[in-house]
Formats: structure tokens, C-alpha cells, sequence
């Protein structure tokens, strides 16, 4: 990513020079959270660039809010849907920022939260991508 002019935030493109790529992940989780957290660096800062939230269905359609929390931006809040029928897959929710955003703080972590899909809901995950500067 290469720096805008006068500014310290990154825009699209390779990674600023010194930056780690960082990525988080839930795992498979069953009718729970799925967390990815993008971890915290002693002195450095925890950059988002996009996150994909994906799953199965469920017994009964669910919308349930996806959080990102830990960032400058406060909290984003986006809509994921889980159909019905636990043998279904639910459209993947993929987002791609189209700036970097930063932790709120240096030393802070970024998360990104599924909620549970509900009763019958036997695959979800969500994958987090970023960089520590």
C-alpha cells in the first residue's frame, strides 16, 4: 500500500514498506460466534483491509448484525443472512475496505464477530485479513 501525499493512512495497493500481514480466523464454530481477531503488536498498529463471513444455513432464516470492534472508525456493523435449510450455504458476506482502517489505538486489537445462525446451523467462520505498522 503506498502512502497518500501528507498523510500517514494507507491507500490500495502493496503493503506500506515494514508492514506484516496479519490474518485472523474463527475456525468452524456450530450455532456460535465466530471470532477473528486481527492481534494486537507492542507498538504498532493493527490495520483492517477486509473480512469474508461464511456459513451454512439454518433451521430458519436468521439476519444477524456482523460486528468489526477495536477500530478508529468505532464500531461497523454489517448484515449477514443465514437461509434455511442447514444443508444450504448462506450468500458469503466478503468485504473489502477500500482503505485500510486502523485500530483505534497502537497495541490494539481488531475483531470481527458472527453471530450464532440459530438452531440447525452446523458451519460458520469468518476470516479477517490486515497488516501491523
Amino acid at each position: 500500500m503506498s502512502l497518500e501525499s501528507g498523510g500517514s493512512t494507507p491507500a490500495p495497493g502493496p503493503l506500506p514498506a515494514g508492514a506484516t500481514p496479519v490474518v485472523g480466523s474463527s475456525g468452524n464454530v456450530a450455532n456460535a460466534q465466530a471470532v477473528a481477531t486481527l492481534p494486537a503488536a507492542a507498538g504498532k498498529t493493527t490495520w483492517i483491509t477486509g473480512f469474508q463471513c461464511t456459513a451454512s444455513g439454518a433451521t430458519a432464516a436468521l439476519p444477524v448484525v456482523v460486528t468489526v470492534t477495536g477500530t478508529i472508525s468505532s464500531n461497523m456493523s454489517f448484515i449477514f443472512s443465514f437461509v434455511t435449510g442447514a444443508l444450504l450455504g448462506s450468500p458469503m458476506l466478503a468485504i473489502a475496505f477500500p482503505q485500510p482502517i486502523p485500530a483505534s489505538a497502537v497495541n490494539t486489537a481488531i475483531v470481527v464477530t458472527l453471530p450464532a445462525g440459530g438452531l440447525g446451523n452446523t458451519n460458520a467462520t469468518v476470516t479477517a485479513q490486515g497488516f501491523q505498522l
